[in-house]
């Protein structure tokens, strides 16, 4: 069926009475810190936003206070607690709790890239990736979004469009020829397109070819990307239904034409797809308590009640905007189990009076990122636009660095992070501090695990068996007069790291040098790197060192785990 001809796009409507002004003022600074990589200099935040400099400032301040923003210098950057946003979104849908694990094995059983991506107004925006890393392979993020025909998933979604999402498909064309709004793929040319043309040599962006690409995938029921977004890249996409036959999400299988032309990719992985949308839908079908449990490891959380909002405004005062604050928070109480929410649960669940918690639901729902049939309100995909593709391809290094930098400022001592490789800590993160006589590491650097702090932290968190196994390979060679190279008392000393949660270590890898380090654990309570703070022994006894960085020490640790299970919930976040 022919589709109606495009025309100018029209002016979004204007907002309601009742929207918070403040509230929209901060989601125009969040999506254009996003829009920009995660950081921005204040004053071409106030130039592109066009809002005033007092209340640019004003708006970081307070979303600073909510740990969303961090100021650098004349830079404001996304901090990942921002992340929690997106999360209330993934955690309400259930899409990578419940289907990711299914990803994951098809990912691993076909060694090919996996995604889950959903609808996103006349775009595709994923919510799951299972990547195989290789020279050339998928580069998506969680809350990329993608044009509709520039992918497989688009063809099946847009098959349930009605008119009027056909003409905002066309009035997009029309108004943003080259992709220019979406950044996550590679910008078209202007010309391409022009042709409506379907036949050879067509653009195969162009609305007679995506219309034809739409009868093709349901006649078909999967849908096939040769090339789309980018030459080599190629996909396969089916859609995943609900129990009422509304596709809820695509899965796609990628690939690259160095191992599979876009004609034999389908016989390739299509048996294995069908068998596992099957079990996708399945898994929708069961009950919540018959599903696999989310996950409901420990995380930071926003005490939306009077006493946190009034003692932020009396430390901040004017700079700390309550009014903002609420607003973002009502998407929090949002997640496993509260996919969709009647007013009063929002009010309960966020401590907001009724009127307040209405308005800022009223605001949302007026920017896409809450859509509601009039008594219930439910997240959208839009809230992935605030900043989760950007943070959720954080490392773990780049979590730690600000962290880093803070427990030096207070310490004034040099301080690093490093994981455990092979027998070997290795050096990831690291912030110096300026002495006559200081610690000159470079990152990537390795040092024997046994005689160093960090490495009995990383040793101490091993389960026993491996422990007792990597022991009985080591050579514990003595690098100073100090070191421990009995392996009974290397193993008791290992003991109390474990027990005490902290390993102090005293001229054992080199002669002068003192080092204390704590964990860092992710979202599993896994020990996956240490921090330690290094100095001079001359400067201080060992108890006088102990009690002067082992606090500090750990609340850089705290801060950096809060900030990876953030981060962590529904990303992969390596080590390097």
């Amino acid at each position: 069926m022919t589709q109606p001809a495009a025309t100018a796009p029209s002016a979004p409507p204007p907002p309601p009475p009742e929207a918070v002004g403040p509230l929209m003022r901060s989601l125009s600074v969040l999506r254009e810190l996003a829009a920009d990589g995660g950081r921005q200099p204040v004053g071409d935040l106030v130039r592109r936003t066009d809002l005033a400099r007092s209340t640019v400032d004003r708006v970081l301040s307070t979303l600073a206070r909510l740990g969303y923003v961090r100021i650098e210098g004349r830079d404001a950057v996304l901090a990942p607690r921002l992340l929690e946003l997106g999360n209330a979104y993934l955690a309400a849908s259930e899409l990578p709790d419940r289907l990711g694990p299914l990803a994951d094995r098809l990912a691993d059983e076909l060694d090919e890239s996996v995604s889950l991506a959903v609808p996103d107004g006349d775009g595709v925006r994923f919510v799951h990736q299972a990547t195989r890393r290789r020279a050339m392979s998928l580069a998506f993020r969680i809350g990329d979004l993608l044009p509709a025909e520039r992918g497989a998933p688009g063809a099946l979604f847009a098959d349930h469009w009605d008119a009027a999402d056909w003409q905002r498909w066309r009035s997009r064309r029309a108004a943003d020829p080259t992709d220019a709004g979406f950044p996550a793929v590679p910008p078209r040319r202007a010309e391409d397109g022009a042709d409506d043309a379907a036949g050879p040599g067509a653009d195969a962006a162009s609305p007679a070819v995506f219309e034809a690409r739409v009868a093709a995938a349901r006649d078909a029921g999967w849908s096939l990307d040769d090339q789309l977004i980018e030459p080599g890249l190629v996909a396969v996409a089916m859609p995943v239904r609900d129990t009422t036959g509304r596709p809820v999400c695509a899965l796609s299988v990628v690939s690259h034409t160095s191992r599979l032309s876009a004609a034999e990719l389908p016989d390739a992985v299509l048996p294995r797809l069908r068998e596992t949308v099957s079990a996708m839908e399945y898994a929708l079908s069961l009950p919540r308590e018959a599903a696999a449990a989310p996950d409901t490891a420990p995380g930071p959380s926003h005490p939306a009640h009077a006493t946190w909002m009034r003692a932020s405004k009396q430390e901040l005062g004017p700079e700390f905007v309550e009014s903002m604050a609420r607003g973002l928070i009502t998407l929090t109480a949002f997640g496993a189990g509260r996919a969709e929410l009647p007013l009063t649960a929002v009010s309960e669940a966020t401590g907001l009076a009724r009127a307040t918690a209405r308005r800022a639901l009223i605001t949302l729902e007026h920017l896409g990122y809450l859509a509601t049939d009039g008594k219930l309100f439910r997240p959208t995909p839009k809230v992935l636009e605030l900043g989760f593709a950007h943070l959720s391809g954080l490392t773990l290094p780049a979590i730690a660095q600000p962290h880093l930098v803070a427990l030096v400022e207070r310490v004034h001592d040099s301080a690093s992070m490093a994981v455990l490789s092979g027998d070997d800590i290795q050096y990831v993160a690291r912030v110096p501090t300026v002495r006559i006589m200081s610690v000159n590491i470079t990152l990537g650097t390795r040092f024997p695990a046994y005689p160093t702090s960090m490495g009995r932290v990383l040793l101490a968190g091993l389960p026993p068996a491996e422990l007792s196994a990597r022991l009985a390979l080591t050579d514990l060679a003595p690098l100073t007069r100090h070191t421990v190279t009995d392996p009974g008392r290397l193993l008791a000393l290992l003991e109390e790291v474990r027990s005490h949660d902290y390993a102090l270590v005293d001229e054992e890898l080199e002669e002068g040098l003192r080092s204390l380090a704590v964990p860092v654990r992710d979202r599993t309570g896994r020990v996956v790197s240490a921090v330690n703070v290094s100095t001079h022994a001359g400067r201080c006894t060992a108890d006088e060192a102990r009690e002067r960085l082992l606090p500090a020490l750990r609340t850089a640790a705290a801060a950096i785990e809060a900030d990876l299970w953030v981060a962590g919930r529904y990303a992969r976040i390596p080590v390097l």
